[in-house]
């Protein structure tokens, strides 16, 4: 009897896997849930404070609050060795392109002659990227892998936080939308800017 209560714990575990793969299939088609758009706790709060250097060797100056003052900014986190940043790189490379927005990088644990190589490589559309060598600004920021991207508006709130890469579907449908949106808030009140900020977080 105990041999067959030990021999039905791989199918046990198997029929919990398929549950869980089922369950996730199931709320991404009925309710549009996607494991890439796990919400942060940091929606609609002040960007963590952040003072990265460069990275050594790369002519792009490094990531300081100042930079983010005032401006509609999109934050990537990225690394060199990150598989999925590189399919990502060129949807950043178009929306750098857009005047109206400031892009930055936070570059994560990486060797810096590594993170030099991958940009000169696949292009640089970051006004200014920020040597992470430690994780410990990121993980301030709430970062749980690479790549994740933030938007935060002018009063340097993060409206929006992307988990995994950016493809053209969350370029066009997502990012843009919120982007004139948070443009839009410029002659908009607090509260109703307040507002906003908590229909974005929900989305």
């Amino acid at each position: 009897m105990q041999h067959r209560a030990l021999a039905a714990i791989p199918l046990l575990v198997y029929l919990g896997f398929a549950g869980a793969v089922a369950s996730t299939l199931y709320k991404e088609h009925a309710d549009g849930y996607s494991p890439a758009t796990i919400p942060s706790a940091l929606i609609s709060k002040h960007h963590p404070k952040v003072a990265l250097p460069s990275i050594d060797g790369f002519k792009t100056g490094g990531l300081s609050d100042a930079v983010l003052n005032d401006k509609l900014t999109v934050v990537n986190v990225f690394a060199s060795w990150c598989v999925p940043c590189r399919p990502e790189h060129p949807y950043l490379m178009r929306l750098a392109k857009d005047p109206r927005v400031s892009m930055v990088a936070i570059n994560y644990k990486d060797a810096p002659e590594n993170a030099v190589s991958f940009l000169d490589a696949y292009g640089n559309p970051f006004i200014a990227t920020g040597s992470d060598a430690t994780g410990q600004a990121s993980m301030e920021w709430g970062v749980d892998g690479v790549p994740e991207t933030f938007i935060v508006d002018r009063c340097g709130a993060i409206v929006f936080k992307q988990v995994g890469p950016i493809d053209e579907q969350v370029l066009d449908t997502k990012i843009r939308p919120l982007l004139d949106q948070s443009l839009a808030t410029s002659s908009v009140t607090p509260d109703r800017l307040a507002g906003m900020r908590h229909n974005w977080s929900k989305s």
